[in-house]
């Protein structure tokens, strides 16, 4: 067989060698072999290389153009992949009957020009670690301007095409420039094939290729190619409560530092955040700063992984193999680049986004420690996290919450969290997102309106939505978004109306106008999110009946999937998206099954059986069920579909169905959610054990509660909570760590204001902010106390919450340890003592409120006659604020418990508060430990208690004194505890 026929009958292999990496970078180098060679033109080497085009086609191209040029150009082209791909054997086809070998030019090169030609492959491998000082050479000598400098520094091109570019431009600028070129290289390229100029090599080009993937959002602004720099804002980033560094705010860099470890052994670091928080595009701006020299410059490499990517991986590949073929393909040398990589795991970091889209749930029972063995890709992963394999390198993982158990956290070096947007984050966001001023500022008022929209924008793809939608959003008047459905409907109706060819449908028609294509959708995301499926095929696409007209509706985009196919394959713009057209799909097809609704409520009973997809899959179409395969419906998304099909059934929205689904069908459906979530929160008041004799009866709700409530919120029908809440008969509702934001507390107050008896209200440990503090206030008539301990709450939150409390006669207790509270807001806290003669404890712990701040108190405490419980330990009252307190306390005869822990209060201060010890009738207990406390203090203290024996006890551990002086204090009065 002819070299020839030999490139015709292997065309599809040799198609697959050169482009199946993704990279160009195989295809220019062929390029680079056969213009040395002089067997293409330079007019012919720039109709095969069109900037732009893919490069499938561009392959595609010089098969044809060598083909027709006959066999000895076959035959040089064949030797020249040989060269460039020596493993070309293991990829599917043969080389055999083509040259053993290139050979170089022997002939004088009469010109500099035509030596950079002639030598292009090499000197492409010289310039790649000197562009720069090559770039800078030619500036000098004046043959090159800036443009010229930029134009081939642009950060789009790897290394290596930054130096074919430089080689292309100098050409053009002929002999002299081409001369200087020559020099340069001769003079200062001494080692160009050393190890660390290699490495420098292929840091450089997996950086550029890094920051390439990084400068546009990739998430929900896929289509519109939106700079991550014009629209990046900081969401709150928080370690975990529990952790001694929780206070205060992080940067992007503390995700990686020091701050938060729990686990000085372990490699990963795990930010966990709700769907829509900013995960992927933390993670994404994270990589383009570490590309631009700007951030994370203790790591000379970085690796990014995308698990919804790495699904679609079916072969078991080796570490290496993973990183290379996944990430960043090195142009030579790959075996030293990977051993400097096993040799320096502290300058390495990998990132893994979306561990909870991975089809397998976290295991570490197949253990590795080999990077050279093969494996299934998440057997690699799991092994990575947990550090058998590649120990020593970082690694960042993304996740939401409910997919991380404890068997993969007792392997995470520390935990954050991500929270979404503060207020102010919201403000910048939508400032961003519009070039218009006035428009921003209009949008901005809209919300400002609209605590309940204000308080869905805490999630940034929902401040997305609300800011892509603003020309519907500031045109529906008092009719304007309350739920999170109401605000996919509105990002639905404006992506179906931007495309119609009509323009806007008047009224409620816009939907039955584009049936079809929800339907189309809905299908595709129906019967695929129960399987943990995120990225489609053409096959996919054609079983839903999925057309090119649905496609250009802008709710799929094409998908930057890994796998050696070639075809198209595309995914919705961001997960919640999917979970809405699998619920509308629901709602309005008459093709699903009616135990759909049912099951798709049965969550707890899916995570019992531990079946695959047990819940959803028997909705599904038989063809979708992978028999054998042990992938889980992802629960999550599945409490995402139901809520909004919850919504999507309110009554609210009955005239969009008119012409859509039989009213009969909908009501059906309508009664399935209301019997499925009475039965639901049936469950959990069954759940509630028997108050211990003298305790109060208390519910300690889990997620799922909290999930139950937002689908009655999502469905707007009072009558519903009113029922759920007739049912629950409890004193003290506890939902501590449930990640609770503002979105959770707009339904938990719409749901329990219909409670029949007032509650303490527990939410500890969550992410309520004050944004979620407004959100809670139309339920505060019905909560006598309220605990919102570690929320991130300020000064401002508790304005609001003051002038509400104030007019609620329950309202007698509140604790906000751990919040960001400063003096500013003592003056509301006074003006609360000052008011309610029925208030009982208030407790500051752990904020920033000084001596100004316990003066601004004292004031409040000097007409309150009810207060039982006052806990400021952890300020910085010193002792000023010990004076001003005890002034005023010293008469009171309700005050059972005092804490001033931790402030700074010397001998003076304890001098003052022995008068409250003194002449209190009321005193059981008063905190006093972490203070500086010398023994004059103590010794008023004795005294005082000498005229008081209600007093059971003064705590004062770590003051200052003596070991010698503990023991003495603690013979003289048995009442004070050290």
């Amino acid at each position: 067989m002819s070299v020839q026929e030999l490139v015709l009958k292997q065309r599809t292999e040799i198609l697959h060698a050169l482009c199946s990496s993704g990279s160009a970078e195989h295809l220019e180098q062929v390029l680079d072999v056969l213009l040395a060679e002089e067997e293409l033109s330079w007019e012919e080497y720039q109709n095969v290389q069109v900037p732009g085009r893919a490069l499938y086609t561009n392959a595609r191209q010089l098969l044809d153009l060598v083909y027709t040029k006959g066999v000895d150009t076959c035959g040089l082209f064949l030797a020249a992949l040989k060269q460039v791909l020596p493993e070309a054997k293991g990829v599917g086809f043969s080389l055999t009957g083509c040259r053993s070998s290139l050979e170089g030019k022997e002939e004088y090169q009469s010109t500099s020009s035509q030596t950079l030609l002639t030598q292009r492959p090499s000197l492409v491998r010289e310039l790649q670690g000197c562009t720069d000082g090559a770039l800078q050479a030619l500036l000098i000598s004046g043959l090159f301007t800036t443009a010229d400098c930029d134009d081939v520094r642009l950060p789009i091109h790897t290394p290596s095409q930054q130096a074919r570019r430089l080689l292309d431009h100098v050409r053009s600028k002929g002999e002299s420039a081409a001369k200087t070129l020559l020099q340069y290289i001769q003079q200062t390229v001494c080692t160009p094939h050393s190890h660390l100029n290699t490495l420098n090599i292929y840091s450089k080009k997996l950086s550029s290729s890094v920051s390439a993937q990084s400068c546009f959002l990739s998430t929900y602004g896929g289509t519109s190619h939106m700079s991550l720099d014009d629209i990046y804002t900081e969401g709150q980033l928080e370690l975990g409560h529990d952790c001694a560094d929780a206070h205060g705010s992080l940067g992007l860099e503390d995700i990686v530092g020091t701050a938060g470890t729990v686990n000085e052994e372990a490699d990963t670091v795990l930010v966990s955040g709700e769907a829509g928080s900013g995960k992927s595009t933390l993670l994404q701006r994270l990589h383009l700063l570490w590309a631009r020299g700007t951030a994370l410059q203790d790591f000379l490499l970085l690796f990014p992984f995308s698990c919804r990517r790495l699904n679609s991986e079916q072969r078991e590949l080796s570490v290496q193999e993973l990183l290379f073929q996944h990430c960043c393909w090195p142009d030579r040398e790959q075996e030293e680049i990977f051993q400097f990589i096993l040799d320096h795991p502290h300058l390495i970091l990998f990132t893994f986004d979306g561990l909870d889209e991975l089809k397998q749930s976290f295991s570490d029972e197949h253990r590795l420690c080999c990077p050279t063995q093969r494996a299934p890709v998440h057997v690699l992963l799991f092994n990575l996290i947990q550090g058998s394999l590649m120990k020593g390198v970082r690694k960042v993982v993304t996740s939401r919450p409910e997919a991380v158990g404890p068997l993969l956290k007792k392997h995470l070096r520390k935990e954050v969290f991500l929270k979404g947007f503060s207020p102010s984050g919201i403000d910048c966001f939508v400032k961003k997102h519009h070039s218009d001023p006035a428009v921003a500022a209009k949008v901005l008022g809209s919300l400002q309106t609209n605590t309940a929209l204000l308080g869905l924008c805490h999630s940034p793809v929902l401040c997305w939505i609300v800011s892509q939608c603003h020309k519907e959003l500031l045109g529906c008047g008092e009719g304007s978004p309350q739920t999170i459905t109401d605000v996919y409907l509105m990002i639905l109706q404006h992506f179906l109306q931007r495309q119609s060819s009509q323009g806007s449908t008047a009224g409620s028609g816009w939907l039955h106008e584009h049936l079809q294509t929800v339907l189309h959708l809905g299908q595709l995301a129906f019967e695929l999110i129960g399987t943990t499926c995120y990225i489609f095929s053409g096959a996919d696409l054609e079983t839903c009946g999925v057309t090119e007209k649905d496609i250009s509706m802008g709710f799929l985009i094409q998908s930057k999937d890994m796998s050696s196919t070639r075809s198209k394959r595309y995914e919705f713009l961001h997960v919640t998206l999917q979970c809405f057209f699998a619920a509308l799909y629901i709602v309005l097809s008459n093709n699903t099954d009616r135990s759909t609704i049912p099951k798709l409520f049965e969550l707890k009973d899916l995570k019992e059986t531990g079946l695959s997809s047990a819940c959803f899959g028997s909705c599904l179409p038989s063809t979708y069920q992978q028999e054998g395969e042990a992938t889980a419906a992802e629960t999550p998304n599945l409490q995402i579909t139901a809520t909004f099909v919850s919504g999507l059934l309110s009554q609210r929205h009955q005239s969009l169905w008119l012409h859509c689904c039989p009213s009969a069908v909908m009501e059906k459906r309508v009664r399935q959610v209301v019997r499925c979530l009475s039965k639901g929160m049936q469950k959990h008041f069954k759940s509630i054990p028997q108050p211990v004799e003298g305790e109060k009866k208390s519910m300690h709700a889990m997620p799922g509660f909290v999930w139950l409530i937002k689908c009655i919120y999502e469905m707007q029908e009072s009558r519903i909570a009113k029922d759920a809440m007739s049912k629950l008969e409890v004193d003290h509702l506890k939902l501590t760590y449930c990640n609770i934001g503002p979105v959770e507390c707009t339904a938990l107050a719409y749901v329990l204001q219909h409670l029949k008896n007032p509650v303490g209200l527990q939410l500890d440990n969550n992410s309520v902010g004050d944004v979620g503090v407004e959100q809670l206030l139309p339920c505060m008539h019905i909560c006598n106390s309220l605990y919102l301990r570690n929320n991130n709450i300020t000064d401002e939150g508790i304005r609001k919450l003051i002038a509400k409390g104030i007019q609620c006669d329950n309202f007698r207790k509140i604790a906000l340890f751990n919040n960001q509270l400063t003096d500013a807001c003592t003056q509301h806290f006074s003006h609360l003592l000052k008011t309610k003669q029925n208030f009982l404890a208030l407790r500051l712990g752990n904020n920033n409120i000084t001596a100004e701040g316990a003066k601004q108190l004292a004031e409040g405490l000097k007409f309150n006659h009810s207060l039982q419980y006052l806990g400021l330990w952890g300020n910085k009252i010193g002792d000023a604020g010990a004076e001003a307190l005890a002034q005023v306390l010293e008469s009171s005869n309700t005050l059972v418990w005092l804490s001033l822990a931790g402030n700074g209060v010397g001998s003076r201060g304890a001098r003052a508060l022995a008068n409250i010890i003194k002449n209190s009738a009321s005193l059981e207990e008063i905190w006093l430990i972490e203070n500086c406390i010398t023994r004059a203090g103590v010794e008023c203290l004795i005294q005082a208690l000498e005229h008081n024996t209600h007093v059971k006890s003064i705590c004062l551990r770590n003051n200052d004194l003596t070991p010698e002086e503990v023991e003495e204090m603690t013979q003289r009065e048995s009442r004070l505890i050290f």
